[in-house]
Formats: C-alpha cells, sequence, structure tokens
C-alpha cells in the first residue's frame, strides 16, 4: 500500500491500519537519516518523536487531501527542533515535497509557517502549548469541534511559560486540546532529571487538571490507544506521557545524548539505514 495515497480520514476511523503506520514510520526514519548526510541535523530528538507524529498525524487525519482544509485538526511541534521528523513524514504522506536533492539544504531548521503541514512557527522552546491552547480556545468559542494537538520535548518543560499554557488550558476546560510530551529522558545538556528534575511527571499534570496518559513512544498501536483516551474527557485537556527512545532505531545513537545534533559520513549513514531496515 502507498502510505501517501492513502484515503483520507472521514468519520474518525485510521485511513490506514498500524502495520502501514510502521512502514511509514520506518521510511521516515530513513529520510531522517538522509537528511543528516546532507547537513547537521537534530538526529536523536528527531528519531525519537517519529512514532509520536506518524500517529498523531493518523489522528488528526493529515493527508493532501485534508491539509487546506481550514476545519481540519491542528497539530503543533512545539519542539521544533526536532522539525526533521515532521518533514520526513510529510514526506512520506504526500503533504511535502522532500524528493529533491537539495531538500536538506532548503528546508529550514525549525517549522516555519507557510509549509503544507506546518500550522506555527516553533523553536524557541515553551511556545507551543500556548499557542494551542490559544487554537483551541478560538475552535471552542468559534463552535469547531477540531482537536489540537502539540508534541513538546521533556526537555521543554523546564520552560515555565509551558505550564502557564497548562493552567489556562485546564481552567478554560480546553477537553479538545491533546499534549504528547516526548519523554526520552535526555536533554542537549544531559540527562533531564539531572538538569532539572520534574518527577513525578504524571502527578504534575494531574495537578494542573489535565488527563494524564502514559504510552510506550514507540508502541504505535498504544499510542492511538492513548490519543483515543482524550475522546472520554469533553471537559479537561489531556496529556499523554509518550516513553522514547533518544535516537531510537540506530544502536550507535540511541540513549546518547552528543547525537542531540549530528550530520553523518557515508560509512555511519551505510551502518544507521541497515538498523532501521535500509529498502
Amino acid at each position: 500500500m502507498d502510505i501517501a495515497t492513502a484515503p483520507a480520514l472521514s468519520t474518525g476511523e485510521p485511513a490506514f491500519p498500524h502495520r502501514d503506520l510502521a512502514r511509514l514510520s520506518a521510511a521516515a526514519r530513513r529520510r531522517i537519516l538522509r537528511f543528516a548526510a546532507d547537513r547537521a541535523v537534530h538526529l536523536g530528538s528527531s528519531l525519537s518523536v517519529v512514532d509520536v507524529l506518524v500517529t498523531v498525524c493518523r489522528a488528526a487525519g493529515l493527508t493532501p487531501a485534508t491539509v487546506d482544509d481550514p476545519g481540519r485538526d491542528r497539530l503543533i511541534l512545539s519542539k521544533g527542533h526536532a522539525v526533521w521528523a515532521l518533514y520526513a513524514v510529510l514526506g512520506e504522506l504526500g503533504v511535502l515535497d522532500t524528493d529533491g536533492a537539495d531538500t536538506a539544504a532548503r528546508l529550514p531548521g525549525h517549522p516555519p509557517e507557510g509549509l503544507p503541514g506546518v500550522d506555527a512557527a516553533t523553536g524557541a522552546l515553551g511556545h507551543g502549548l500556548s499557542i494551542g491552547a490559544g487554537l483551541a480556545e478560538a475552535a471552542r468559542l468559534g463552535g469547531r469541534d477540531r482537536r489540537t494537538y502539540v508534541i513538546l520535548g521533556d526537555g521543554e518543560l523546564n520552560e515555565g511559560s509551558v505550564w502557564e499554557a497548562a493552567m489556562f488550558a485546564a481552567h478554560r476546560g480546553l477537553g479538545r486540546l491533546v499534549a504528547v510530551v516526548d519523554v526520552n529522558g535526555l536533554q542537549q545538556d544531559g540527562p533531564t532529571a539531572d538538569v532539572l528534575d520534574l518527577s513525578p511527571l504524571d502527578a504534575k499534570w494531574r495537578s494542573f487538571g489535565w488527563h494524564v496518559v502514559e504510552a510506550d513512544g514507540h508502541d504505535l498501536a498504544a499510542l492511538a490507544d492513548a490519543l483515543d483516551t482524550a475522546d472520554a474527557e469533553p471537559d479537561r485537556p489531556t496529556v499523554v506521557l509518550a516513553h522514547t527512545v533518544k535516537g531510537r532505531g540506530v544502536p550507535f545513537m540511541e540513549h546518547d545524548a552528543d547525537w542531540h545534533v549530528g550530520s553523518l559520513d557515508a560509512g555511519q549513514l551505510a551502518t544507521a539505514l541497515r538498523a532501521v531496515g535500509d529498502d
């Protein structure tokens, strides 16, 4: 099945089954690695968040047929440095052209407004949830039933503005707002627990009035089920704590903060592609 030609969602049902989501994730990982052969990119966090992005795009019904629909669900990648995962997934879906030889050179290192599938420019960490809460509130006030998804990093939660947005969203009862935290345990300066320990993370979100779900961030079915729990919470926002591995799929990158940013030489690229299953 060609993922890019999968039908758009119509009644909340998935456009393609989980086995094809897995193929989409693998193809996106290969695309990220090839980006890194052309320039330095944020590799570790892009590889950790791929499965989350694939699942959220499926839940949001993001396809070439829906990308320009003003009533569609919104997707904000607050951890904008992981944009290479977003570019890769949008490319595999056929929403964004990422097939040119100069793709990595022409695409910016953080999501810019104006590209298909990019609903907000991000990059300065800590702002995506505020934007998402604003979009969710606007949809509620306008009587629109769309959902807003915001993907954050666990290191990003060090930003106080995240928690200001969390308080606002709960206070306003934004049940159509879903945050997904890529909990890979590492940030640029090392383990998140060492830089600024926010544990217990689930209890913190609950104390701010959010419905909290935890899931394996690389289990596509578990992620889809976690997102679906938001339907049972119409009066409060939902956060999914997606436990992931930084550099997922490439053994020499996994759990290594040194691969927060990097480029790949020919030998490293070949090894990494074999690891993720080069087609």
